[in-house]
């Protein structure tokens, strides 16, 4: 006894309906040839400026070159040898130094100023451009002008400590204070890009959300550590992500200010690599120590990023 196959049409013998919208097959190629061939140039370039000088620096520091004699292969040797460099040790000591001072402090300023930026007084626009316009400013002419500030013969910030009686400062030129007065320079022209993404954080909390707690009795601080903070966490590890790949790669402005020194005290992993690769033509040795470096980065973005999903707050 042989069992009826059910139809392959719907109720009422008739066939399903051709999704209206779907787009001939010859059509839907042509949009995408004609989209490639916009981003297709911009796309080549952009990887052929990123990651062919990538590949290439990784070759070299298999090597040991000069830039002008026939390279040598070395093999891994670059890399094992930077464990046992002084200078590259240093130079780590002190990047980290200068991370775990600036970006908690570009966090917290940043969070600090947004709030401040965020209630409705008069000029708050002219405020909050003020804010941006040294994030916005080269960076060359904002350590240039730093070491006018803080000079400590004729500086402004000198002027103003004799003014109170109390006594000059070195600053830039004390072995003991040019990393934190770098510090200083840095979040004055990083703080306001945290805060043009706080403030747009806080003004995305919905109003109800503020209005509830209030009428429940909270008061400013619980309304801030309860409702307001939860919402900012997202962006928080966003920004802390972002400073912390900033601060490991900060160059312009020791380059201008300090240029590593005094006494290599503001020598950091990106300025040594500098040094090693353009002033003493040691290409396979500095292309090392920039890939070591970009390892740890990402290293540190994937912890950050992973801590943060496993507790509920995804910014990426």
């Amino acid at each position: 006894m042989s069992v009826a196959t059910p139809p392959r049409f719907a109720v009422g013998g008739r066939r399903p309906p051709v999704a209206a919208n779907r787009p001939p097959r010859g059509r839907a190629v042509r949009r995408a040839l004609t989209g490639w061939a916009f981003a297709g140039p911009a796309t080549v370039i952009v990887l052929g400026l990123s990651v062919f000088p990538a590949v290439w620096a990784f070759f070299i520091s298999r090597t040991k070159w000069n830039g002008v004699a026939p390279a040598t292969d070395v093999g891994w040797r670059n890399y094992s040898r930077l464990a046992d460099d002084p200078g590259a040790l240093d130079a780590a000591r002190q990047t980290l130094l200068l991370t775990v001072t600036f970006v908690p402090g570009s966090i917290v300023l940043g969070i600090l100023i947004a709030v401040a930026l965020n209630r409705k007084i008069r000029f708050i626009a002219f405020y909050r451009t003020c804010i941006f316009v040294p994030y916005v400013a080269s960076a060359a002419a904002t350590g240039i002008l730093a070491g006018y500030v803080f000079s400590p013969q004729f500086g402004i910030v000198n002027a103003a400590l004799r003014h109170l009686g109390l006594p000059a400062q070195q600053f830039l030129e004390s072995p003991s204070q040019a990393l934190l007065t770098l510090v200083v320079i840095a979040l004055w022209g990083e703080v306001g890009f945290t805060t043009v993404l706080y403030l747009a954080a806080l003004q995305d909390i919905p109003s109800e959300l503020v209005e509830a707690a209030v009428v429940d009795g909270a008061g400013p601080w619980r309304v801030f550590r309860h409702v307001t903070l939860p919402h900012l966490r997202p962006v928080t590890v966003f920004a802390t992500v972002w400073q912390t790949i900033t601060a490991l790669q900060l160059f312009d402005l020791i380059y201008t200010t300090t240029r590593g020194g005094p006494l290599n005290t503001t020598q950091t992993v990106v300025y040594y690599v500098y040094e090693l690769a353009f002033q003493t033509r040691r290409l396979g040795y500095g292309a090392a120590l920039a890939y070591l470096l970009f390892v740890v980065t990402l290293l540190l973005t994937a912890a950050v990023i992973i801590y943060n999903r496993r507790r509920g707050s995804e910014a990426f």
